[in-house]
């Protein structure tokens, strides 16, 4: 069976880094070229191999002499969307794991995989075991009146609350099918102290060096209280589902959001 090609777009970033090992230990996968926004050199060198590959800061020319069958692509907003209109033009399948995307660019990324019969995985979280969570979550969101997110990430993170934490709580408004019941405080000493809200859930962004990512959703009722947390020590934690998405993309024509339809949820 021939391996899946790959092209990594932000293959210098963090996540780019991570998305390079696990691609180099999973059989069936074969990375063919790298992209970064400012390029000094030709060629890539892979880590633990002498294997070299095609590196460019020009993704069009790249996906047209690698030839690849996905793009994974952990970037910014921006910079997602434009390899989009790129990538998905000449046949190249998408996994995209950068948060900030807005409903605007997901509706135009859905129209670009149609009109040219390929594939797109974004994800808001990668770790099967946030999935997972924001699967219970839709749950409980039936069966409790009160939700409160805290979110945890890393002192470097540039936005917040972050695209999961949003995610979630889109995921339980829309399982509901209404607007939780928000306590009204009567006097904020500090302001915004009870975190900003959507549809009368309160979020709570902590940003430390301490962590990496994390979530903890609670549910409140009278005489009792339901906590949902999970936390990412590494991030390793979002390489099984990379690596499902990409061996998974393929096979789907049009948008897909998030790991649930894969995990079959």
């Amino acid at each position: 069976m021939e391996a899946i090609r790959i092209v990594i777009n932000g293959a210098l970033g963090k996540m780019g880094r991570e998305v390079t090992k696990a691609v180099l230990n999973e059989p069936g996968l074969e990375i063919v070229g790298a992209v970064e926004e400012k390029v000094t050199q030709q060629y890539l060198p892979l880590p633990e191999t002498s294997e070299l590959i095609p590196f460019s800061s020009d993704l069009g020319s790249l996906l047209k002499s690698c030839n690849p069958a996905v793009l994974v692509d952990f970037t910014n907003a921006a910079a997602s969307i434009a390899a989009a209109r790129i990538a998905v033009k000449q046949g190249v399948n998408m996994v995209i794991g950068t948060t900030g995307l807005s409903e605007e660019n997901l509706k135009e990324i859905e129209q670009l995989c149609r009109a040219n019969n390929v594939g797109a995985v974004v994800a808001p979280n990668f770790s099967l075991g946030a999935v997972l969570l924001m699967h219970l979550a839709k749950v409980a969101a039936n069966f409790f009146d009160y939700a409160e997110i805290v979110e945890m990430h890393h002192d470097k993170k540039i936005d917040a609350p972050s695209g999961t934490a949003m995610a979630t709580a889109k995921a339980m408004l829309q399982a509901r099918g209404k607007p939780f019941i928000c306590p009204k405080t009567e006097r904020e000493v500090v302001s915004s102290v009870r975190g900003g809200q959507i549809e009368g859930v309160a979020i709570h962004s902590l940003r430390l060096p301490g962590f990496m990512a994390g979530q903890e959703v609670i549910f409140s009722g009278v005489g009792q209280t339901l906590s949902l947390r999970h936390e990412a020590i590494s991030r390793e934690a979002y390489m099984p589902g990379v690596i499902l998405a990409i061996r998974e993309v393929a096979k789907h024509k049009g948008l897909i959001y998030g790991l649930e339809a894969l995990l079959k949820l």
